[in-house]
């Protein structure tokens, strides 16, 4: 019986990591999550170049400001975070719907 609560246990703490690993990657219902061919510091930089890939995705979208965008007629804030991908620094873009 021991052994059967343990492997529940494991399991479980396995899901929740698994699950915690794809909200932090951005992974969640609704997001768009895109990974760029260069890394942005410069915002007037990398609006356009987010902006070409939504275009190249087959998405309509333009940039409100303040970091907002409309995508499909949908609005997005932009989040942008650097994660390892093969041991190697990635900047992540991540458009989360406007909860405004």
């Amino acid at each position: 019986m021991d052994t059967v609560i343990f492997i529940v246990g494991v399991l479980g703490v396995i899901s929740l990591m698994l699950f915690m690993w794809n909200q932090w990657m951005g992974y969640e219902k609704g997001n768009i999550v895109m990974t760029l061919d260069e890394h942005y510091t410069n915002l007037n930089e990398y609006v356009p170049a987010i902006l070409t890939k939504l275009y190249e995705n087959g998405k309509s979208a333009h940039y409100l400001g303040d970091r907002k965008f409309e995508v499909d007629g949908k609005r997005y804030v932009l989040f942008e975070r650097t994660v390892p991908i093969g041991h190697v620094p990635t900047q992540q873009t991540v458009l989360k719907p406007d909860k405004e």
